[in-house]
């Protein structure tokens, strides 16, 4: 690979570190152990050449040669193009499903540095952290190396409060780019997804970290308590609504019963329709509702509208059109934001179609979150 970076600089928030050494005192005495890696397209190995050369794999082979005695299962819950708000819906089912020892979230380059964000990483944080498994968690922040942008500060502030340890690209990888060390072009093609030597280095300063911790895993540290919420907390409790856990009123919408196979098979267990005029609609819990439904690169497709308790003018648009090239996209839109808790009538409706659409509209899940 041949680039220096000091990867001693990416450890940017210490944190507690109990569970951190108490994970690596178990693995030195053999236990079975589950490192789950939670995050975006960079977590599934975009761009990687292989799997094996993602940063996710090379971390699980960090553990795997520094603790020979310990059998380690490899949990990778990348999925791309998506957020921490959908992080929070399915973190149940993909990643603590495996009772998971050790977590890293990764969402620094899906999220805006909004307080919106704020409040749904901390919903994914709080889920994980304080699950039964009480997992290890680092916090991992990308950064997007053609403007250096990201949601590190408000990801950042969610990790400090909460007393978890952090690594960040940006004062390692990101600052040898903007110096000229590293040109932006070696280890990214895009300006956001590393190739496989970004990837590398990727793993080189979470291995920094964990080599760090490895030293000090004998120092004795203070369990640390769960702290109350940050924000409002409303992604505390989240429920992902898809065929298989609900019955909603369909009118034109067809259940697409096929199982998913993969995590990132992403277009499973939820509706189809093609006809305008084609309506479903859901009674779902909460303050937060969002939709997640299917930006196709085949185009033209259809349009919908979703509507809240009735409130057409509040009708959130659901253009299935997507206008880039990567591929159909998994797209979330919040059509309700801190609104009063309660059982609210969600309907989606087709409102546009055309006769050469070249997909249907395909609705992936409602989801609603309270405090």
């Amino acid at each position: 690979m041949g680039y220096s970076i000091d990867a001693r600089q990416g450890w940017v928030h210490r944190g507690n570190l109990y569970r951190m050494k108490e994970l690596m005192k178990r693995a030195e005495q053999g236990d079975r152990m589950t490192l789950a890696f939670l995050g975006g397209s960079i977590t599934q190995g975009s761009l990687s050449s292989q799997y094996t050369n993602c940063y996710a794999y090379l971390v699980y082979e960090w553990f795997v040669k520094r603790f020979p005695k310990t059998a380690f299962t490899y949990v990778n819950a990348g999925v791309g193009g998506t957020t921490s708000q959908y992080g929070a819906a399915r973190a149940e089912e993909d990643v603590l499903l495996f009772k998971p020892d050790f977590v890293i979230l990764e969402f620094s380059v899906n999220d805006d540095n909004t307080a919106f964000y704020e409040e749904t990483y901390e919903g994914l944080v709080r889920g994980i952290y304080g699950s039964a498994y009480q997992p290890a968690v680092l916090l991992v922040h990308n950064i997007r190396y053609d403007n250096g942008e990201s949601a590190e500060e408000v990801h950042r502030k969610v990790g400090a409060h909460y007393g978890l340890p952090s690594v960040s690209m940006k004062p390692t990888v990101y600052r040898e780019v903007v110096k000229g060390t590293i040109q932006s072009h070696q280890i990214t093609p895009d300006g956001l997804h590393p190739n496989t030597d970004g990837h590398g280095l990727l793993a080189e300063v979470i291995a920094g970290f964990l080599d760090q911790v490895y030293l000090q895993r004998l120092e004795e540290e203070a369990r640390a308590d769960m702290p109350e919420p940050l924000t409002d907390n409303a992604y505390a409790n989240v429920k992902r609504y898809q065929n298989h856990n609900s019955t909603p009123v369909c009118k034109g919408f067809t259940a697409d019963h096929r199982i998913r196979k993969y995590v990132n098979d992403m277009f499973r267990g939820g509706w189809t329709a093609c006809e305008t005029g084609a309506s479903i609609s859901f009674q779902v819990q909460g303050t937060e509702i969002a939709v997640q439904y299917r930006k196709s690169v085949h185009l033209p497709a259809p349009i919908a509208v979703a509507v809240v308790d009735g409130e057409e003018e509040q009708a959130v648009t659901l253009d299935a059109n997507f206008e880039e090239d990567w591929g159909d996209c998994l797209f979330i839109s919040t059509i309700a934001h801190h609104i009063q808790n309660g059982t609210h009538q969600v309907e989606i409706r087709l409102i546009q179609t055309h006769e050469d659409d070249a997909a249907p509209f395909y609705l992936a899940s409602v989801i609603g979150a309270y405090a």
